[in-house]
């Protein structure tokens, strides 16, 4: 373009074409246009996760979150997707400590959320007794729409706090660390 424009020409140009933006906004747009979920599933909930992966009609690739992992220290989205037994939950506990910062979980079904129909002696009674949750996405199954939207509510989350400091504010401790609901030396000598 050199000799081309000149002038007020050239100052129109570059300005039609140069974006500029803060540091934090750039993170912000990038974490929230580029999640990538870990592949777990538990139990039913798990088939409708599937069904939003690959599918033409439900495809997590249009909110940039079609890179399933399935190593915990690549993945920064945790869904759990069914029912969570209490000898279950520590080895989800374990995984969510492995994934990297900044790390988001979606819990997905009632089974997931709150026992659900299953509500019995064996399972957890929701997934915020040894996670902190950040979307929670209804039914049993809930549709795959249901999660595409629990994902765009996520996103919203991720674009307006950058700083997640949530998990300070409701102490999101590492199942080493003591006060874990799991913590099995604590409980064994009371």
């Amino acid at each position: 373009m050199r000799g081309q424009l000149e002038g007020r020409d050239l100052e129109q140009f570059v300005q039609e074409r140069l974006l500029t933006t803060r540091f934090d906004e750039a993170l912000r747009w990038a974490r929230r246009n580029a999640i990538w979920p870990l592949g777990f599933g538990l139990a039913c909930c798990a088939m409708e996760m599937i069904s939003i992966v690959g599918s033409p009609r439900n495809d997590l690739a249009r909110f940039g979150a079609e890179v399933i992992r399935f190593s915990p220290r690549q993945a920064d989205l945790l869904i759990l997707s069914g029912r969570v037994s209490i000898k279950m939950a520590p080895i989800i506990r374990r995984i969510y400590d492995q994934m990297l910062e900044p790390k988001w979980v979606i819990s997905m079904g009632a089974c997931a959320s709150s026992a659900g129909m299953f509500n019995n002696y064996a399972l957890v009674a929701g997934a915020d007794r040894f996670l902190p949750i950040d979307v929670y996405v209804p039914g049993c199954p809930p549709r795959p729409e249901a999660l595409n939207y629990g994902i765009l509510k996520l996103q919203e989350k991720i674009a307006g706090d950058p700083s997640l400091g949530w998990r300070e504010r409701y102490r999101a401790r590492g199942t080493e660390e003591p006060g874990n609901l799991f913590d099995v030396e604590e409980t064994a000598g009371a």
